[in-house]
Formats: C-alpha cells, sequence, structure tokens
C-alpha cells in the first residue's frame, strides 16, 4: 500500500504540474463552468479514451495518458465549484487555487487509502478500459443526480462520484505510465 501513495503521488504531481501551468496561461477562467459543463468535460475526455482503446486509427496523436489526466484535472475544478458556487468573473488567484486543488486531492487520496486497505489493491488486476468504463458510468450517475436538482435517494453525492473519477484515473495512469516503466 506504501508503494500505491507514492505513485499516487507521482501521478498527481504531473497533474498538478498542469492545472498550475494552465493557471498561469488563463487564469481562473473555469470558475465561470456550471457543474454541468465540468461534466460533460470530462465525458468528453472518458469517451475519447474509449474511442481509443476500441479503435486501431487515430487521428490525432494523442494517447490516452493526457485525457485521463483531464479528467483528474476537471474532477478536482467540479470540486471546487460544488463549494464555492460558479461565479460570473474568474476569481480565484493562482496561490488559492492550488491550495483548493491540494485539499481536495488530499481528501481523494485519503478515500482512496480507505477503500484501497477494505478492497486489497484489487484495482492493480484491473484493466485500463474497466476504469474508462467505470468512469462513464460515474458520469452518467453524475448526470443522472444533476437532473434530479441533487437529490438522491439511497446514493452517495455528486462530490464522491467526481472523487472516484478521480481515483479511477490516477489507478489508470498508474497503469500506463509508472507499470510499464
Amino acid at each position: 500500500m506504501q508503494n500505491t501513495s507514492k505513485q499516487y503521488d507521482q501521478v498527481i504531481t504531473v497533474c498538478r504540474e498542469l492545472f498550475e501551468k494552465k493557471m498561469k496561461d488563463y487564469g481562473s477562467a473555469w470558475r465561470i463552468l456550471r457543474l454541468p459543463s465540468l461534466t460533460d468535460q470530462i465525458f468528453i475526455k472518458a469517451q475519447r479514451i474509449r474511442s481509443l482503446q476500441e479503435n486501431s486509427v487515430r487521428k490525432v496523436d494523442e494517447g490516452e495518458v493526457p485525457e485521463f489526466i483531464g479528467i483528474i484535472n476537471y474532477a478536482v475544478m467540479a470540486l471546487i465549484q460544488l463549494e464555492k458556487g460558479v461565479v460570473e468573473q474568474p476569481d480565484l488567484e493562482l496561490k488559492e487555487a492550488l491550495e483548493l486543488y491540494d485539499f481536495y486531492v488530499e481528501e481523494t487520496k485519503n478515500l482512496m487509502l480507505n477503500k484501497n486497505h477494505d478492497y486489497g489493491e484489487a484495482w492493480r488486476d484491473m484493466r485500463v478500459s474497466s476504469f474508462t468504463d467505470l468512469i462513464l458510468q460515474k458520469i452518467l450517475r453524475v448526470k443522472q443526480i444533476e437532473d434530479n436538482k441533487g437529490k438522491t435517494l439511497v446514493s452517495e453525492g455528486i462530490d464522491a462520484n467526481y472523487q472516484d473519477m478521480i481515483n479511477y484515473a490516477v489507478f489508470a495512469m498508474i497503469h500506463l505510465t509508472i507499470d510499464n516503466q
């Protein structure tokens, strides 16, 4: 499990570095996005990954890894939006955005560590394609919860689904980038 924590941090470091660079380029323009827009962005990324996994011909020379990074970063943005709400104008400076990013990643990692303990690292025997399918399933769940105006009868909330998407994407990244080294 120690290895998982270290590998998780390696993946998040790559994602956070890209998030930071994009914050420097664009600021917090993403703060105007409503949750359904962020959910749709994650959907587009996951759908592209699935297409890459199923099709032998690629017309854009980018693989699955950048898309999984996008899923992680958009899901973190969604968690921030859940807390702070949507704004009309960008309102986060780099320092605060990175603090929020780190907070939600740490919270999500702790969830993963607890689940990983109970599941005995079963994810290590899963295929990357399964993580893609699970992310798509979580997206469909979030869309349904959004359509229900956030109300659920027995299900976990939107935040837990975004956290699961992050964790599945991290697992996929570990398989694609670290396990293959």
